[in-house]
């Protein structure tokens, strides 16, 4: 329709001019400039209205700083091994941040194309999502590069760095020119990502059946970035630590976190770039996706990563945040930036890939994938919805109903009670599942992701007992789902008599599985394959735990890693006695895989923390000294070295770094005396690089080695190695030193900005910081949300990382204090809300499990 006006974002840029100009017109008419800062607004007003269907030309003059933050189009800086101070300038935009760059339509569905030109100095280089098609000199100080015009893309993808980088470059299989781009110092650390992110390409492009659709992939890495990774389409950006590896300092962790997080950025290029949601409220469809992605890539890629051992975590912890009723669904509707940068959180990413896992397992593979093939060219270059994802995967899927399994000699038998008994191996998704119902792709939909959907704030829990009933063995089951909500959730399960997975589509809040003899025990969600937890009712507990410790091979490691995962879940929903929990953690001395030993510390050791910050008598020291024994013939087997598989190397790196600081005597006298030498060396000695962390944290106990750590740290030569050193450093016992890292984060002079956030969970887990780490928190709020934003997933990690292992009375009252003393934005942040959440929980599980505790600590 006809209109006078034009309403635009735009943020901290200063609009000196603007002018509107018909098609085909010579004439341009002035327009006035209207901007309104709270909203993140400008209007242009006409004299005469545009008219309906007519296309016209906006021209727009103004000016900006670079921002001083991590977002926009900002400054970074690094320093040369001369000690020469360089500047460069790069982009973050997303969610809502291309508006401090440049006037537009600022929201994922306004898609456009973009033609960019940027001026220069001639001794640096200008990148953008497209390559230079020419460069013209108009100064001898001056040059100015055109890039080629964008395919249609929103504005978050958009992306630009002016700087003195070098790269090396390498064609994939399907000729798209790779390059990775970094300050010219640390080049020799670019070759193992340039080779991961070719396989990594070329595997998308193969198994989306899509080709890239631009000509090059640039991979930069940024001195100073506030997460780990953007996506912009063409020229991926990263934290240094996130993709630059040195074969001869790096750990065997770094290798795997730098493959995942390629892995996910390249994944966007497909999901996120080529297919965008139409609004934030669906963020999962890009961040689950790409997380997803991760997994399906890099277990092809790079099988020797063995990445399928870290996912379970992922789970793990997307279901400790759902547990909290301050948790929220998938799809949640958000309006302002700062709702929507709160959407970037575990839900989104690790919720969102564990449920199309689930849905991966449900569907088959190749069902799974012919849906995302589908999905990706149906919508290529538009944007989606939820039920957009969910109609391509009901089309892949081929309509039918579910035939139920061989009972006895007899195939697709039915008992009178109409329910099907046991699952017949069969490839075909139709035979899969047993069920008395028939259903689509889109009953598991309803998971809690839709938006019309209740909301699916606890990870869906079921009640197990079992009963013999008329020479029958009867597994009875119960879903507790929040509120009247009912979901299609597939269950899965094996036995003491058969290995077999089994399978069964859980359509009512109860059911009941007849199986064909008894059986001594029941495991359901085989490999944690599901999204839900299991409570085994009556003596079902006793008996899985009886298992494992006569003979815990019988299950998977992922099995055993689950029942952990689930024992202490249920202890805090108040389900299962923390007796029950412990018990099951005894046959972990016996344990070797890297899943259920971090698993069992996973759970342990934050009880430990949260006692060792309260008066619990000589409990807390208890509980660290069980902790120590249960590993501890494992910790004495680890080699001081580097060899083995990824996952030896990561879990022992794991269980080093954990005996060393809790002090584990054997494991403190080798790492002094590697430290020892290490100094005497002055840093010369190459120590394994998977040990490094623990060497480093016992050397930082006493003042000189302190020093010396932060004199290495200073020096490019150890870039790789600053996040272990910011570690060991982080857990000196003198208060002086903590403060001094902590003001040094914020100045950004010798710790980088981007690196408080770590710095300040440290000195939190740290006994004598912990308090250091609240009174900065509090007296640097305002200077934290100007450089990291409101809302913001780094702030959620800094309020999260200082408050979690509060839960006194006086500590939940501080907290409440401070955060309702800011005003409603902040105090209705949901990670202030889940902090609140999380100290009272603290609490009540103290009241409730700390006598028990300390009984079963002395009995055991």
């Amino acid at each position: 329709r006809p209109t006078r006006s034009v309403v635009l974002h735009c943020k901290h840029l200063r609009v000196t001019g603007a002018t509107v100009q018909a098609a085909g017109s010579g004439a341009a008419q002035a327009a006035g400039v209207l901007q309104h800062p709270p909203l993140e607004q400008m209007a242009l007003l006409l004299q005469q209205p545009l008219r309906a269907g007519h296309n016209y030309t906006l021209q727009l003059r103004y000016h900006a700083n670079l921002s001083e933050s991590f977002h926009g189009f900002y400054r970074s800086s690094y320093s040369t091994r001369g000690g020469e101070r360089r500047t460069l300038a790069a982009t973050q935009f997303e969610p809502t941040a291309a508006r401090m760059a440049f006037p537009c339509f600022d929201e994922p569905a306004f898609k456009a194309r973009f033609s960019i030109t940027i001026r220069r100095e001639p001794k640096h280089l200008a990148l953008s999502n497209m390559p230079i098609v020419k460069s013209v000199q108009i100064t001898p100080w001056l040059v100015e590069d055109h890039f080629d015009t964008t395919v249609r893309m929103s504005t978050y993808l958009v992306a630009f760095i002016v700087s003195d980088f070098k790269s090396i470059s390498k064609i994939s299989n399907h000729g798209v020119k790779i390059s990775v781009y970094t300050v010219p110092e640390k080049i020799s650390q670019a070759e193992y990502a340039l080779e991961a992110a070719v396989k990594l390409l070329d595997f998308y492009e193969d198994y989306f059946s899509i080709p890239y659709p631009l000509p090059k992939q640039d991979l930069a890495a940024i001195p100073d970035f506030q997460s780990g990774a953007m996506e912009n389409w063409g020229l991926t950006t990263y934290r240094e630590s996130a993709l630059l590896y040195d074969p001869e300092k790096s750990s065997a962790s770094s290798k795997l976190s730098i493959t995942m997080v390629i892995a996910h950025e390249l994944a966007h290029q497909w999901f996120g770039n080529l297919v965008t949601m139409e609004w934030w409220n669906d963020l999962w469809l890009n961040e689950g996706f790409a997380k997803f992605m991760e997994f399906v890539s890099v277990s092809v890629t790079h099988p020797e990563l063995r990445v399928e051992d870290s996912f379970l975590r992922r789970c793990f912890d997307a279901m400790e945040m759902d547990a909290l009723n301050s948790s929220h669904p998938v799809s949640t509707p958000v309006e302002d930036p700062d709702q929507i940068l709160e959407m970037f959180d575990s839900v989104s990413y690790d919720k969102g890939s564990c449920i199309l896992h689930m849905l991966r397992e449900y569907l088959t593979a190749d069902v799974f994938k012919a849906g995302l093939v589908q999905y990706l060219q149906k919508y290529s270059y538009q944007n989606t919805k939820n039920e957009d994802l969910w109609n391509s995967m009901t089309k892949a899927s081929i309509p039918y109903s579910l035939i139920c399994p061989t009972v006895g000699a007899s195939k697709n038998e039915q008992a009178a009670d109409g329910f099907c008994r046991s699952q017949e191996s069969s490839s075909s998704a139709a035979k899969r599942w047993s069920t008395k119902h028939d259903f689509s792709t889109s009953s598991l939909s309803e998971t809690g992701i839709e938006p019309q959907q209740p909301i699916f704030t606890v990870p869906i829990l079921f009640h197990y007992h079992s009963e013999v009933q008329n020479n029958s063995f009867h597994a009875f089951l119960t879903a507790v789902l929040p509120r009247l909500s009912l979901w299609h959730i597939p269950l899965t399960y094996i036995t003491s008599t058969s290995d077999t997975v089994q399978r069964f589509l859980m359509t009512t809040k109860a059911d009941v599985i007849i199986l064909p003899e008894e059986v001594e025990w029941v495991k359901f969600n085989v490999d944690m394959n599901g999204y839900y937890i299991v409570h085994y009712e009556g003596d079902g507990w006793d008996r899985l735990t009886k298992l494992v410790t006569e003979n815990h091979t019988v299950i998977s490691s992922n099995d055993r890693a689950s029942l952990i995962n689930n024992a202490f879940q249920l202890v805090r929903m108040k389900k299962l006695s923390i007796s029950k929990a412990f018990d099951l953690t005894l046959y972990l001395r016996h344990e070797k895989q890297i899943m259920p030993v971090l698993q069992g510390m996973y759970e342990l050791i934050p009880i430990y923390r949260i006692m060792e910050k309260r008066d619990t008598g000589t409990t807390g020291k208890q509980l660290q000294e069980y902790i120590v024994n249960l590993f501890r013939e494992l910790i004495e087997q680890q080699s001081w070295s580097d060899e083995g598989s990824v996952s030896d190397r990561l879990l022992r790196h794991s269980l080093l770094l954990f005996a060393c600081l809790h002090r584990h005597q054997p494991c403190v006298d080798r790492a002094e005396g590697y430290f020892r030498e290490w100094q005497e060396s002055n840093g010369t000695l190459r120590l394994p690089a998977d040990v490094k962390t623990a060497v480093y944290v016992v050397g930082a106990q006493r003042s000189e080695g302190w020093e010396f750590l932060l004199s290495k740290y200073r020096l490019n030569s150890f870039s790789v190695e600053r996040e272990n050193i910011e570690l060991a450093l982080s857990f000196s016992s003198r208060k002086d030193q903590l403060q001094w890292l902590m003001d040094q984060g914020l100045r950004g002079d010798i710790i980088r900005t981007q690196d408080l956030p770590h710095i300040i969970t440290f000195v939190a887990r740290n006994p004598s910081g912990y308090q250091l780490a609240w009174t900065f928190l509090k007296e640097n709020w305002d200077k934290l949300v100007k450089k990291f934003e409101l809302g913001s997933n780094t702030l959620a990690h800094i309020v999260s990382g200082v408050t979690s292992q509060y839960s006194t009375r006086s500590q939940l009252a501080q907290v409440e204090e401070f955060f309702s003393s800011l005003g409603e934005k902040s105090a209705r942040l949901r990670c202030v809300q889940q902090a609140l959440e999380t100290i009272q929980d603290n609490m009540q599980w103290m009241d409730r499990n700390l006598e028990e505790v300390k009984t079963w600590l002395q009995n055991n």
